[in-house]
């Protein structure tokens, strides 16, 4: 049985896709592009959480570059670091990086 996304991951994984290979950005830059605000973080995390196939999940981590210590965190750096996003000790180097990619606003 397959389940119905929300309106909401539906659009955050939209968000997520928008992310070029080679760039990450953070849970609070979705929040801001969805609601305006980074407030929303967390259920921008739930949502990613989430994510189907062919949502690129791997390319948002927390505000400092922290990649969240989970099982998948080691495929999340293998991932970043296959497309070239530098990462050291457990984070995104946002200097080196270019800073977090901004997703385009939803206008809200």
């Amino acid at each position: 049985m397959r389940l119905v996304a929300s309106r909401f991951r539906e659009e955050v994984w939209e968000l997520v896709r928008a992310v070029p290979p080679g760039r990450a950005t953070t849970y609070g830059d979705i929040a801001e592009a969805y609601y305006g605000v980074r407030k929303g973080a967390q259920s921008v995390g739930q949502a990613v959480a989430h994510s189907p196939d062919g949502v690129p999940w791997w390319r948002v981590v927390q505000f400092d570059g922290g990649i969240i210590e989970r099982p998948c965190a080691a495929e999340q750096r293998a991932r970043l670091a296959e497309e070239g996003v530098p990462v050291v000790g457990g984070k995104v180097v946002w200097d080196e990086a270019g800073g977090p990619f901004s997703p385009p606003s939803r206008g809200r």
